[in-house]
């Protein structure tokens, strides 16, 4: 089966920032590579975008809803295609890569609040970046992704 014949894999990002406008950076468990990137995942079935942005958020950085501020979400979906080494190895072959609303919310508590130390943790640490930086720290074949994510959002990042 040839890439182009898979479908996209529903899915919302979330870039998180403090009060200084940096953005929340997790370093992958799962990658050899210092892979770091923003709070990601799938849309559950019948869930609506917001609510699987809010719920990949706590599960991934232990933040909870009442401790951010939305600010804004893109305007469109953005796509990725995964690179060919990958396609058949993740989510069971089912996809070629992802299709993400991203939302932007300001973080209002503290950083001891934070807990990546979750039952199902996704990130062996974190840190608070700035917004090339993180463009430049995620995985290649996602950083499109990233330019038009942070390109959305920066009037917000000051």
């Amino acid at each position: 089966m040839k890439a182009e014949d898979l479908p996209y894999r529903p899915c919302v990002g979330v870039m998180l920032i403090n009060a200084a406008g940096e953005i929340f950076a997790g370093q992958r468990l799962d990658s050899t590579a210092a892979a770091w990137q923003m709070p990601q995942g799938g849309i559950d079935e019948g869930e609506k975008p917001r609510e699987a942005a809010l719920r990949e958020l706590w599960e991934e950085t232990g933040v909870t809803a009442d401790l951010v501020e939305f600010v804004a979400k893109t305007e469109d979906w953005v796509t990725y295609d995964l690179p060919p080494e990958l396609l058949g190895k993740v989510w069971g072959g089912k996809y070629r890569g992802q299709r993400q609303k991203w939302f932007l919310f300001r973080f209002l508590g503290t950083d001891d609040q934070v807990r990546i130390d979750s039952e199902h943790p996704e990130f062996s640490r974190w840190r608070w970046i700035g917004a090339d930086e993180m463009v430049a720290a995620i995985v290649p074949f996602k950083r499109d992704v990233y330019a038009e994510v942070v390109a959305a959002f920066r009037p917000y990042l000051s």
